[in-house]
């Protein structure tokens, strides 16, 4: 908000979407008027402004604005992330708290909840809880009974030896009852029918019943659409094999380099991106995409210098690229809280701090994604530091097959060239030349003679 338009509000005085509070004091008062906001209707919440409108300003520390964002967060269910911005007026700071409208009501902010009167906050009586939660219930696409589906459409293999074991490793916990009862329980069946949560979790042929949902993948040689083609795939099955199996191919198509550091024989091995960006943005595409829009699909595009995350459905209501990072949403809750509980998907919205952790930490200080969007659709683009190889001294770019050669010795102890030779119907010269390229960067040593050569870390 520019000056002027902060000036002209405060001269209006309190209203039903404007409320000062003169320090940050009163928090408790200020989490009030957050629940109020978001039970009513969009507001600003103006610290620094006494009553009557005079400025008074606040003081304003490094991890001011960080604990206020933690405090109304910590105390409101469901969690709200506002906007919070620090204003500068006639010399002194205020801070501007702007509240949305949610989608999902009621907000409550320390067990109670409160909507705007006039210009003042209104504590919710029981009944009008009631009513409000009532009105503003609204069906999820993916709670939704699947239409035409039935229990022998779900795979119950795979929950019992991929779901569960997964679950009572992560949680520490055993499942009580059986596989059924426990997809009763995460909302993937509903009345003895799967939901479209469960066929798309659990279902043994999701794309039967809905065409669209698989992500598609295409890799290009260059850095336009215009390039030629180098593969396309297309990975379908239910969405935990859809992330399992995208990533996995994204992985091996990327470029790996290793550096050698001064004085040392480790190597340090650096991918071209990070690579839990990789995978947590194959997971938000699978969980926040429009489902019910089935005339497109999930696309990725893998070229020379970036790969771009295309996604059906536009961004919902108060969400923009710019506040994307700070705020929760999920459009298909049940989705999104059956890939958290095995822990595909951060539920409290964690994701997006850890991409922007990740790509801080990296060696080689990668472009921030980009994200845009429009109505129907998002975007995010990540950008390679391949062409930042050739900048840093003993570092060396290693092919698929090496990678694998690499990996596989750091993970058994050794490889053997035959096991190259299985792996990528490749000649013995070949996988001997990857060998050899390792042997003379120093990364890996020969061992034993005749049919019992294998190659070790050095």
């Amino acid at each position: 908000m520019e000056e002027k338009e902060i000036e002209k509000l405060i001269k209006k005085g309190e209203s039903r979407a404007l409320e000062f509070k003169e320090s940050l004091s009163v928090k408790d008062e200020i989490g009030e008027s957050v629940s109020a906001f978001s039970n009513s209707c969009n507001g600003k919440i103006l610290i620094g402004i006494s009553n009557s409108g005079e400025i008074k300003g606040v003081q304003i520390g490094k991890r001011t604005i960080e604990e206020l964002a933690n405090f109304i967060k910590q105390n409101t269910d469901a969690p709200i992330y506002p906007d919070i911005k620090v204003e500068n007026i006639n010399g002194k700071n205020i801070i501007v708290i702007e509240v949305n409208e949610a989608d999902e009501k009621p907000v409550f902010f320390k067990g109670k909840a409160y909507a705007r009167v006039g210009n003042s906050n209104h504590k919710l009586s029981a009944s009008e809880i009631r009513k409000l939660a009532k009105e503003s219930a609204k069906s999820y696409w993916d709670e939704q009974i699947c239409k035409d589906a039935g229990l022998d459409d779900i795979d119950f293999d795979f929950i019992n030896q991929f779901f569960i074991p997964k679950y009572e490793l992560i949680t520490k916990t055993k499942v009580v009852g059986n596989s059924k009862e426990l997809l009763e329980a995460l909302s993937c069946i509903n009345e003895n029918k799967p939901t479209n949560a469960g066929i798309l979790l659990f279902g043994k042929n999701p794309q039967r019943f809905f065409m669209n949902t698989f992500i598609s993948l295409v890799r290009y040689k260059g850095k336009e659409v215009g390039a030629e083609r180098l593969d396309y795939k297309e990975f379908t099955g239910n969405l935990f094999q859809q992330i399992n199996n995208c990533n996995k191919y994204t992985d091996e198509h990327i470029a790996m380099m290793s550096r050698l550091h001064p004085g040392k024989i480790e190597r340090e091995d650096i991918s071209e991106y990070p690579l839990f960006s990789i995978r947590e943005l194959i997971v938000n595409a699978v969980a926040h995409r429009d489902y019910a829009e089935q005339r497109s699909k999930i696309i990725i595009k893998m070229f020379d210098d970036r790969i771009e995350y295309y996604n059906p459905g536009g961004l919902p209501k108060g969400i923009n690229p710019k506040n994307i990072t700070k705020k929760q949403f999920s459009r298909n809750p049940i989705i999104a809280k059956v890939l958290s509980k095995i822990r595909y998907i951060e539920e409290v919205g964690e994701g997006w701090d850890k991409i922007v952790e990740e790509h801080n930490e990296h060696p080689l200080k990668p472009k921030m994604p980009v994200i845009s969007s429009d109505e129907y659709s998002i975007t995010v683009t990540l950008f390679s530091t391949k062409e930042k190889f050739e900048e840093k001294e003993e570092i060396l770019v290693l092919n698929e097959r090496q990678k694998y050669i690499f990996d596989t010795i750091k993970s058994q102890g050794f490889i053997q060239s035959m096991n190259i030779q299985k792996k990528f119907n490749v000649t013995r010269d070949t996988a001997n030349r990857d060998l050899n390229y390792l042997i003379q960067s120093k990364l890996i040593k020969r061992e034993g003679i005749g049919k019992s050569i294998r190659y070790v870390k050095v």
